[in-house]
């Protein structure tokens, strides 16, 4: 039988590999490094499209790339919170404050996504405003005159503060048994710094 602290644990690991790789597109739409080629019929059931139905011009591909980075923070923030919810029985009032911050942060990042997830506003409950919620050295989320603002990375230190968010939550609430998922990737064909 299979635990669900491990259950948990896989689920993670997809939404961050999901984040990884929306977070590559956008630099290899930018870099004009990712192919667009679709079929030229893609026929699925009943349904057929052609090409020129579903092909991609650069600026298309560059926007779509930034939805999907955004969308796929959604999907993290909405599956750090499951993972919580799946194996602390109240997150909101544990005792320790880290699971109680990791907890508030996901669920305000998911519902900020939840209604209107291309372009996200911050929705934050009555009891949550005007704090701050820290998971030290990693995320940090000040809530004073967030309600009903547009989302904005910056407001909780980034993509990759959510990332570092999760491997947390894999690390610390789940107590994952390894390092975690280290990337066999080869090395880049080109070196980007940003």
């Amino acid at each position: 039988m299979t635990d669900e602290r491990d259950v948990q644990i896989e689920l993670l690991k997809a939404a961050e590999l999901q984040f990884r790789l929306a977070s590559a597109v956008p630099l290899a739409t930018s870099c004009e490094r990712q192919p667009f080629d679709l079929p030229d019929v893609w026929t699925y059931g009943r349904h057929t499209v052609d090409y020129k139905e579903v092909a991609l011009t650069t600026k298309q591909a560059d926007f779509a790339a930034w939805l999907l980075q955004r969308t796929a923070t959604y999907m993290m923030a909405m599956q750090i919170r499951e993972a919580i919810v799946a194996v602390i029985t109240d997150p909101k009032n544990d005792a320790r404050p880290q699971v109680r911050a990791a907890y508030q942060i996901s669920r305000l990042i998911r519902n900020a996504f939840a209604h209107e997830p291309f372009d996200p506003i911050w929705s934050i409950d009555a009891d949550c405003r005007d704090q701050v919620f820290e998971v030290k050295g990693i995320l940090r989320l000040d809530t004073h005159s967030l309600h009903g603002s547009h989302f904005d990375w910056r407001h909780y230190g980034g993509p990759l503060a959510l990332f570092r968010l999760s491997q947390f939550v894999r690390s610390k609430i789940l107590r994952e048994g390894t390092s975690g998922d280290s990337s066999d990737a080869p090395p880049p064909e080109l070196e980007y710094y940003q």
